[in-house]
């Protein structure tokens, strides 16, 4: 197994796709150690996308283009600036408040941080905000998709783990609360400090709140059919996936109408190229899911760690700092498919609940979208703000303050994540 992970590492670090290094990686630890026959390959590869709850993938992404195009991410900043845009320090508030708003339509933490950049950048640009902090913000206010739902993250964490998915999406609406409150307060102390710039804010009027909130029901409607839909056992995650679709189709045609039928091709095919990125790595890296319960992983990490300690709290630290790590240099759904069926009966063993463990690991893995070297949200930022990694780099140590301390609070205090999912489902 160390034959395996060093050379997924290896070759990661020399620049090869990811997809190609668990491949490979897994085909080499198959020939040098098993008698198990080249053709299971290619049934794990199968049987790892053989699955209809994760059909809901692709038809999130394309729910989450469609926002981005057809005017839904623009009436959520509109409703957000009329809500908040009186703070101190108002375009960050505004990011934020529009990255959560928009998390519950995606789930895509990239297409958010896209979305919220390219209509946000200028503006901030044009004001003199501090540059690579507003890209820090943004990319953090993107990275929120991944905790809130319908988060792509938590479908597949709940479909690794054979967790409800319903009872995941609830888990996640507590931290993903709770991160967005530090981050908002995060960015106001950082604003408070930031001189007269920052104070350049529109007094509150409700008028202007009331007039931006009508604008903005259609679009707030699909979370509340998504995750209602889902709760209620009205449908299927899937289904949910392909009513976000209609939804925000019909709301970006017929009622906003920034979206013509001329360009809903160029987005098909969008959507289908960034879905084929997902899912072909999550059939490679079922066989590595695969080897590693076969050469029975999981127990032997599970009796090295009770040598170690038995304290629960214990436990959880080695496993934050270990997933903080690995989501600096690997891409989350790699990540899960690999490290969680290892590390979720160990939890389990532990007292964890099982939908608190895979929360946190959604939320480790969501602070991976902004951390060098591998974070998507940073670099998506950086890109549309014309700035390198590096130089934002150099800020975001001051958004990963609040994101830490949500992520240390929701380890802690299991009723932040569990208070809903218990009371609905008992």
């Amino acid at each position: 197994m160390i034959l395996a992970f060093g050379g997924f590492a290896l070759l990661i670090v020399s620049g090869i796709p990811i997809v190609l290094g668990l491949g490979i990686a897994a085909l080499i630890t198959i020939i040098t150690f098993t008698d198990v026959p080249l053709a299971i390959l290619a049934q794990r590869v199968y049987g790892g996308v053989n699955s209809f709850p994760l059909m809901a993938i692709p038809f999130f992404v394309a729910a989450g283009l469609i926002m981005e195009a057809g005017g839904i991410a623009r009436r959520f900043v509109d409703l957000a600036s009329a809500l908040v845009g009186w703070i101190t320090g108002s375009l960050f508030m505004v990011a934020i408040t529009t990255g959560t708003g928009l998390a519950a339509i995606s789930g895509s933490g990239s297409a958010d941080t896209a979305a919220i950049s390219s209509i946000l950048i200028p503006e901030m640009k044009k004001r003199g905000y501090d540059v690579d902090m507003s890209a820090s913000i943004i990319a953090a206010a993107g990275s929120m998709a991944s905790i809130i739902p319908p988060s792509i993250i938590m479908v597949v964490i709940a479909i690794t783990t054979n967790q409800s998915i319903g009872a995941m999406f609830l888990g996640g609406v507590g931290p993903g609360l709770l991160l967005t409150m530090a981050l908002l307060l995060g960015a106001w102390a950082f604003a408070k400090r930031g001189g007269a710039t920052y104070r350049d804010t529109e007094a509150f009027s409700r008028g202007r709140l009331w007039t931006a909130f009508v604008r903005a029901i259609p679009s707030l409607c699909v979370p509340v059919v998504i995750v209602g839909g889902i709760v209620g056992g009205v449908f299927t995650a899937t289904e949910a996936a392909c009513i976000a679709v209609f939804v925000t189709l019909i709301i970006s045609c017929f009622i906003h109408r920034e979206l013509g039928l001329g360009d809903l091709w160029p987005l098909i095919q969008r959507a289908i190229s960034l879905s084929a990125a997902v899912l072909i790595i999550v059939s490679t890296a079922s066989i590595f899911s695969w080897i590693i319960a076969s050469l029975g992983i999981p127990q032997a990490l599970d009796a090295w760690l009770r040598s170690v300690t038995d304290s629960a709290i214990t436990f959880l630290l080695i496993v934050n700092i270990l997933l903080l790590v690995v989501g600096m240099f690997m891409e989350s759904i790699s990540a899960i498919l690999i490290l969680l069926p290892v590390l979720m009966p160990i939890a389990v063993g532990y007292g964890i609940d099982p939908v608190q463990f895979g929360v946190l690991t959604a939320l480790n893995l969501s602070v991976g979208l902004i951390t060098p070297p591998y974070g998507i949200c940073l670099y998506v930022a950086s890109l549309v703000a014309g700035r390198s990694v590096e130089q934002v780099s150099r800020r975001v140590w001051l958004v990963l303050i609040p994101m830490l301390l949500a992520l240390f609070l929701t380890a802690f205090v299991p009723a932040i994540t569990l208070f809903l999912p218990q009371l609905v489902y008992g």
